[in-house]
This record gives structure tokens, sequence and C-alpha cells, in this order.
């Protein structure tokens, strides 16, 4: 990339504009055919400051989760994205990508990604803690698609068509928490208290949504980014939508949402959302909490390993409160004049810690 006038920064591509170890640069996807019976959620990432990257595959079918995790030295080559066996191939950029997976520890897969609709470039995220050092500086782009390929999992071959399989994917890049743990100096004022977080990108004939919401936990909204996209590349901001969710009882687990918005002619537009099969993708996947694998971490050159999670195990279902869980979403669109619009693609959610306007009071309260 040298040889070409993309330069932002006096110093070669290869080094980053920010010396923070959390920089990070990294993809996300995931896949699944309407059912409820699979779902699969992918990824990859760089992190030059720390030396590594690494990429994972996450499949839940049933109450079984399997993780394969990849892990190397980085590299200099950018343009071919590689882990081990694991590689994404840019076929027509923020239009199609191909996803390979060569057999590892028993998994494998080949997918090709298909844009439904035009990348959704979404609101700069920031986070800060109570010394004002920011601990998450992100930027992505989103886009809903379809998938065509196969799944090989312990010999047993899905066929992936386009008529079936939906999912999202994104890519983001800049400053969040990566590798090990660093010390953390003098603790925050005022300690963390908590997180409620949600994001629904979903795909419907004739457009694409993406919703990203995050607020404190005293309701505070951090983060409001609400958006419709249709194939002509038109974008429409969905105001100030209203949350309201339904929880699997005894969890924090999300069983339906109701997402109340507004067009910008004024017209009300209510999305009801819900959950086929959760994901909680701190377990095995590598995301906030995840005490098995976690992203940046060195495990050194060439490492693979596949782990495989019991979800209705004890041990397994404590865990699950204190993450997001990524659901297969289905989706209906309620707009005054016209019949319901049936959708399909991510329904991510999680509250973590307190949040007040929930009724999580504390990080052991669920749902009734």
């Amino acid at each position: 990339m040298d040889e070409y006038p993309v330069h932002q920064l006096p110093q070669p591509i290869a080094d980053v504009g920010s010396s923070d170890r959390n920089f990070y640069d990294r993809c996300y996807l995931n896949a699944h055919d309407r059912t409820g019976d699979l779902f699969l959620i992918t990824g990859m990432g760089y992190y030059p400051n720390l030396g590594t990257k690494d990429a994972f595959v996450l499949v839940r079918r049933g109450d079984e989760q399997t993780a394969v995790h990849l892990g190397d030295a980085l590299d200099h080559d950018r343009l071919d994205q590689r882990v081990g066996g694991y590689r994404v191939e840019v076929v027509k950029p923020l239009e199609e990508l191909r996803v390979v997976l060569e057999e590892t520890e028993g998994i494998a897969m080949d997918l090709h990604w298909r844009g439904l609709f035009p990348v959704v470039q979404e609101a700069p995220h920031v986070m800060r803690t109570g010394t004002l050092r920011k601990v998450l500086d992100a930027q992505r782009f989103a886009q809903c698609g379809s998938w065509e390929g196969t799944i090989s999992i312990d010999g047993e071959e899905i066929a992936v068509t386009p008529d079936r399989w939906v999912g999202s994917r994104d890519r983001s890049w800049g400053i969040r928490p990566s590798g090990e743990s660093e010390p953390p100096g003098r603790p925050a004022d005022p300690a963390w208290g908590g997180m409620w977080w949600l994001y629904v990108p979903v795909a419907f004939d004739d457009f694409g949504i993406c919703l990203i919401i995050q607020e404190e936990a005293d309701g505070y909204r951090l983060l409001n980014d609400c958006t419709r996209i249709f194939k002509d590349g038109r974008v429409e901001q969905l105001g100030w939508p209203r949350i309201r969710t339904t929880y699997v009882s005894g969890t924090r687990t999300p069983k339906s949402g109701v997402i109340d918005c507004t067009l910008p002619d004024g017209t009300p537009v209510t999305i009801e959302v819900e959950s086929l099969l959760a994901v909680p993708i701190h377990v095995g996947g590598g995301y906030g909490g995840d005490s098995d694998w976690g992203h940046g971490q060195w495990k050194g050159p060439g490492f693979t390993e596949r782990v495989t999670y019991d979800l209705t195990d004890p041990a397994v279902v404590g865990r699950v409160p204190f993450g997001l869980t990524d659901s297969v979403g289905r989706a209906v669109w309620r707009e005054e004049g016209r019949d319901p619009i049936e959708g399909w693609g991510l329904y991510e959610h999680g509250v973590l810690g307190l949040h007040e306007p929930t009724g999580f009071t504390d990080w052991f309260i669920h749902a009734p």
C-alpha cells in the first residue's frame, strides 16, 4: 500500500496512527437460515501494537456451542487477510466477500457474502473512564447481506443458499480493550456502574435498518444511531427510538423487543424483533468477559484450538448474564398505511451491571 497515494500520517501504512496498545482493526460476520436451528458467528482482528492477529468461528446448534480459535504473529501484508487456515477475501469492496476456514479442528467453511444494501457508516463510538481516558474510540460500517456456500461440522456438510441464508457484518477499527489485561492505575471516579446495549441490523425486502444504542446505568444515552438504507443508497434517520424488552424469566437474555421510532416526515413506526436462537458471544467468542479466550491475546505462533460448551451446564449458564447475546433475529416492520413487513438479521442485546430504567439495580438482578 505504500506504493499508492493513500497515506494519512507521516509514516508507513503498517504503522497505525495511535501508539495505544489497544488499537485494533476487526471484521465481524454472522449467518443463519432464518429457522433458529443454527447460528454461525465469525470474525478476524489485527492488533498492530500487540504484534498479533487472530480469528474465531462460533457455532450454536441446540444447546451446544462450539468455538474454533486461531492466532498468529502479525505480518505486514494487510491485503492478504488470513490467520492460519482462516482468510477473508475482498471480492468486490463494500459489496462481496469470501470467507474461508480450511478444515481446522473438525470445522470448515467456504462462504460467499453479497450485500443486499450498501454499507452504513455508523456514528463514531467513544467511551471514557472516570479518569477521562478513552477506553473505546472506534469507527464502524455495517451491512446486511446474503450467504452462499458450505459449512462443514465434523464431516456433516450444510448447504448454504442465498434464498434462505442471511446475516449482517461490520468492520470496525480504533481503540478498544484488547489482549492481556493491563494495570488499571488509579480507580475510575466514579466507578463504572453498568451498560445497556442494543444493536439491530435487519434486512427487509426493499430496505435495511441499522440501529445501535448504548445507555449508562442511569439511562443516559451515550450512543443513538438508527438509520434506514435503501438499495439506491438513500439513508433516512429514524429519530430517537424508545425500546421495550421482554427477557427470558430468571435471566437477562432477551426474548423479544419493541422499537418505536419515527420516519423523517413524522410517521410513527414500530419494529418488533424476536430472538430465535441466542449466542452468548463472551462464551468462546472472545468478547468482553470471556474467561477462555480474548481478542488480541498472544497464544504463540500457529495457534489453534476447539472448545465446546454445553449451554445447560450451570457453570456456563452462570457466565451468560455478564456479556452480550447475539440472536437470530426475526423482525416485523409496522407502519401506518401499509401491510406489516417481515425482516431477518441480528438481534444483539445485553445489560451489564446496573440499568435503572430496566429495573436491574445491581449485577445479580434478573428478569421476573
